[in-house]
């Protein structure tokens, strides 16, 4: 028997979730639902309204603690890898911040690729998605425009969205923060209103909340094949993270920059004298 769910994501964003074999005996299966369903990633927790303690929010143990008609609450649970990578020590006596330093031609080597080559932008340029997924909105767009109906994406859609964007944000940062977040959702339902959020205030909360565990996967991804960048700030003992790490430039390594470097103050030296 096929029931409905009402799924909360965020502050003033929920959304209505049907099973249409019912409420799964699990709450991993459940939980598996709502991922596909809404394109999630990383880990999260569920609560729902207990009748017994005035309809307060409570974890979600069994569901059969929950009916036909019933709210359940997503609570995105921290990725430790990620606040491992960016921790920083707040005792220090004097106070480090981070600096984007931006990647150039000189100081980046033409076979290895750098991240962060673009300022951030003051509009953020939504790229062209694949043609499957161009066709696909392209056709809901049209749908919004005459009847206003509002694009309900399957999971495949919603991820091939969300891998678009965060192969075009570390164009500019790898670690954006909330606003720039907002940017993003924000250039994404003005280019493609069919995707705006019915029941969001601002339209783009829940695109806000997948992008952002989207970016922690891509992080990963990228680190885990040998982006320098991304490698340094994998390190669990230091300071501060770094923002950027470039290559050593074509044809240099570690030693051969520090002779040149010492070649240099030989010649200073000589000149002072």
């Amino acid at each position: 028997m096929a029931a409905t769910l009402r799924v909360v994501l965020g502050i003033d964003d929920a959304s209505k979730l049907t099973l249409p074999c019912g409420i799964p005996d699990t709450v991993e299966q459940l939980k598996g639902e709502i991922q596909r369903h809404f394109g999630l990633s990383g880990a999260f927790r569920l609560q729902y309204r207990d009748t017994e303690l005035d309809n307060e929010y409570v974890n979600l143990t069994a569901t059969s603690e929950i009916k036909d008609k019933s709210t359940v609450k997503v609570i995105m649970l921290p990725n430790t890898s990620e606040l491992d990578a960016r921790t920083s020590v707040c005792s220090s006596s004097s106070s480090l911040t981070d600096t984007d330093i931006l990647s150039s031609p000189e100081s980046t080597s033409s076979e290895s690729p750098s991240l962060r080559s673009q300022p951030w932008p003051q509009t953020f340029p939504i790229p062209q998605f694949s043609y499957e997924v161009q066709l696909q909105l392209e056709k809901a767009n049209r749908d919004f425009e005459n009847s206003g109906i509002l694009l309900n994406p399957h999971s495949k859609l919603k991820s091939d969205i969300l891998e678009s964007l965060a192969s075009e944000i570390v164009k500019y940062k790898v670690y954006p923060s909330s606003l720039e977040f907002d940017d993003v959702a924000q250039a994404l339902i003005t280019k493609h209103p069919c995707l705006k959020e019915q029941g969001s205030v601002s339209g783009f909360y829940g695109w806000k909340i997948s992008l952002k565990y989207k970016m922690a996967n891509y992080r990963t991804r990228l680190r885990n094949i040998g982006c320098p960048e991304l490698r340094i700030n994998s390190l669990k003992e230091k300071r501060a993270e770094v923002n950027y790490c470039p290559d050593y430039p074509a044809g240099e390594t570690e030693d051969s920059l520090e002779q040149e470097r010492q070649a240099l103050l030989l010649e200073v030296k000589k000149k002072n004298h």
